[in-house]
C-alpha cells in the first residue's frame, strides 16, 4: 500500500502559552514546536498498515523549514520519506489554502490511503482533512477510532465513536481517513531511528514546483481569517465551606442564589 500521511507542526501543548500583544495570534519566540499529537497517532497508522501489507509511508508538510523537525519525528518512526512544501506566498493561508497545496502534492504521488490527525490542537478545526479529500476527489471518513483494510476488496472498514453507539463504514479506496487518538499508541522512536531519520533527506517543494497559481493560497485568497486571540479569563479562587452539613448546605444555597445568580 501506497500511504501518505499528513503532519503539521504545531505549539508543545505543555508549554506556556503567550498570546502577541495585538492578540493576532501566538507568540512563537523560545516556544517548543512538535509534531501535531493527532499526526501522531496518523504516522503510527500508517506504519501499521506498512508493517501488514508491505508498501510505503510518506509524510507530507506545509510550512516554514522548521516544519522539517517535524517531519524528522515521523521518519524517526519508521515513514520511509517525507516531503515539506515551503514558500513565502502561503504566509497567511487559511485551511482551505493548505489543502490546495496538498492536494496538489499529493497527486503527485502513488496513493492507496491518506491519513490525517481529525485536528490539530493548535486551532482544533478539523477542516484540512475533509477539504483534501473533497479537492482530490476522494470518499472520506473521519475521527476513525479504529480501521481494517481489505486490500482484496479493495476498501477500508472503519469504526467511528458516535453518540450513544458505534457507526461502522465500509470505503472503497484509495480514500482519505482523519484519526481520533484512540485509535492506536504511537510508537517511541528508537535511536537507531532517530539517527537515520537526520541523516535522511526531505524533499522541499515550492509552489511552482507544484503548479499552485499563487493568488490560490496566501492572506488575499483567504476565506476565513484570525480576527483576534484572547487568553481564557482566569478562574477565580475556589470557596471552602468546612460546616456540618445542614450549614453546608444553606451556604451553598445563599451562595448560588446571591452570588452566582443562578437560583
Amino acid at each position: 500500500m501506497n500511504i501518505v500521511v499528513c503532519v503539521k507542526q504545531v505549539p508543545d501543548t505543555e508549554a506556556p502559552i503567550r498570546i502577541r500583544p495585538d492578540g493576532s495570534g501566538i507568540d512563537e519566540s523560545g516556544l517548543n514546536l512538535v509534531m501535531n499529537y493527532y499526526d501522531e497517532h496518523a504516522t503510527e497508522a500508517g506504519l501499521r498498515l506498512k508493517e501488514q501489507f508491505g508498501g510505503s509511508v510518506t509524510l507530507i508538510g506545509v510550512g516554514p523549514e522548521r516544519t522539517k523537525e517535524a517531519l524528522r519525528t515521523g521518519l524517526a518512526m519508521g515513514a520511509d520519506e517525507a516531503i515539506l512544501v515551503s514558500d513565502v506566498a502561503l504566509l497567511g493561508s487559511d485551511h482551505l489554502g493548505t489543502a490546495r497545496v496538498l492536494a496538489a502534492a499529493i497527486k503527485t504521488l502513488p496513493h492507496d490511503l491518506i491519513i490525517c490527525g481529525k485536528l490539530s490542537t493548535d486551532d482544533n478545526a478539523a477542516i484540512v482533512g475533509p477539504a483534501l479529500a473533497e479537492l482530490l476527489g476522494l470518499p472520506q471518513a473521519t475521527a476513525i477510532a479504529q480501521l481494517e483494510v481489505d486490500t482484496s476488496g479493495g476498501t477500508v472498514v472503519v469504526h467511528r465513536e458516535v453518540e450513544g453507539g458505534v457507526e461502522v463504514l465500509e470505503v472503497p479506496l484509495p480514500a482519505l481517513l482523519t484519526v481520533e487518538r484512540s485509535l492506536n499508541e504511537p510508537r517511541y522512536p528508537s535511536l537507531p531511528g532517530i539517527m537515520k531519520a537526520k541523516r535522511k533527506e526531505i524533499k522541499t517543494m515550492s509552489l511552482a514546483d507544484l503548479g499552485v497559481e499563487v493568488p490560490s493560497v496566501g492572506a488575499t485568497a483567504a476565506k476565513s481569517a484570525l480576527t483576534r486571540l484572547v487568553p481564557p479569563p482566569k478562574r477565580q479562587a475556589g470557596r471552602m465551606i468546612e460546616e456540618d452539613a445542614e450549614k453546608a448546605v444553606a451556604e451553598i444555597v445563599a451562595f448560588l442564589k446571591n452570588e452566582a445568580k443562578v437560583l
